[in-house]
């Protein structure tokens, strides 16, 4: 029967697979520009630089959140009722209490961020607090907690950060053609002008494809999590009831960026054009979606 864990030992593997990718991939980008600028400490940088970012990922992935989101943190004493929902969830689900945090924003959203479920770090905003009931905000909570429990936090946190470093990358390299900077190997037989254009193709689409990696994987992601967050509370209508009220809610949550959209419960600059004139987008659009559409997780968790 499934439970809370049941993609956990899976996201375990992903998240190894991603890495080791992750590792080849710089390698290969590094050969290329050592090869090409005819310097091996080119090579020697890149493999340094991606074993320091697959590092400061894993151990710090939850400072680095919280600072960027300026999430304040919160004890028992400072919110009674909202420490005791996510220790009874926490009871519930088998998993250690986390370190709980509060935006003092009045956009209605949160996020769950950490190595690990003894590290992890549950952020509601103030406007959650305020505007969700009780079942709704144990919906929230849950959906997070689910987060913890498969552990999608660090999957989503491994490609984040080689979709990063792939579109760095690339940038770095159109940066070094517009400024004519190049000066790689040449040769009488033009072999110089082909590398170029075979290593801007190859980083062209390999930017592309990390970027759809990386929202496909958080848009599947947010559908388990709904999943899981409902087997948890047994009460699916309080999750879906919180994601209509957020999903009608267009304060704008100041403390996010493209680097951290993916982490919150809702896409947190949702209040756009498409958005407010209330059309639906496309399917193209829909591959570039951080989140699923909301009427569809909306759907899927009144059909439970």
């Amino acid at each position: 029967m499934p439970n809370l864990y049941t993609h956990k030992d899976s996201n375990v593997r992903k998240t190894w697979l991603i890495i080791t990718v992750f590792l080849l991939l710089v390698i290969g980008i590094g050969w290329f520009f050592s090869y090409y600028f005819n310097a091996q400490i080119i090579l020697i940088f890149a493999v340094f630089f991606s074993v320091i970012m697959s590092v400061s990922s894993y151990w710090w992935s939850d400072k680095i959140v919280l600072a960027l989101t300026h999430a304040k943190p919160v004890q028992k004493n400072d919110n009674p009722e909202l420490y005791r929902i996510v220790e009874n969830l926490c009871i519930t689900a088998g998993l250690p209490m986390p370190r709980i945090y509060v935006l003092e924003e009045n956009a209605l959203n949160a996020f769950a961020t950490g190595r690990d479920p003894k590290h992890a770090v549950i952020a509601v905003t103030r406007g959650l607090l305020n505007r969700l009931d009780k079942a709704e905000l144990e919906g929230v909570i849950s959906h997070e907690l689910s987060h913890i429990g498969n552990r999608d936090m660090l999957v989503n946190t491994v490609v984040v950060v080689l979709a990063g470093f792939i579109a760095l990358a690339t940038d770095m390299i159109f940066r070094s053609f517009l400024w004519g900077g190049l000066g790689g190997r040449r040769d009488s037989r033009g072999s110089n002008g082909v590398i170029l254009v075979v290593g801007l193709v190859a980083m062209v689409v390999a930017y592309f494809a990390a970027t759809l990696m990386r929202f496909a994987v958080s848009r599947k992601r947010e559908f388990l999590a709904d999943a899981s967050g409902a087997f948890l509370t047994r009460y699916p209508e309080g999750l879906a009831s919180a994601l209509e009220k957020i999903s009608q809610d267009n304060t704008k949550l100041r403390g996010a960026s493209n680097a951290t959209a993916h982490l919150f419960f809702e896409n947190p600059f949702k209040a756009d054009a498409l958005r407010a004139k209330g059309e639906e987008p496309g399917k193209i659009a829909k591959l570039f979606m951080t989140h699923p559409p909301v009427k569809d997780r909306i759907r899927a968790l009144r059909e439970m």
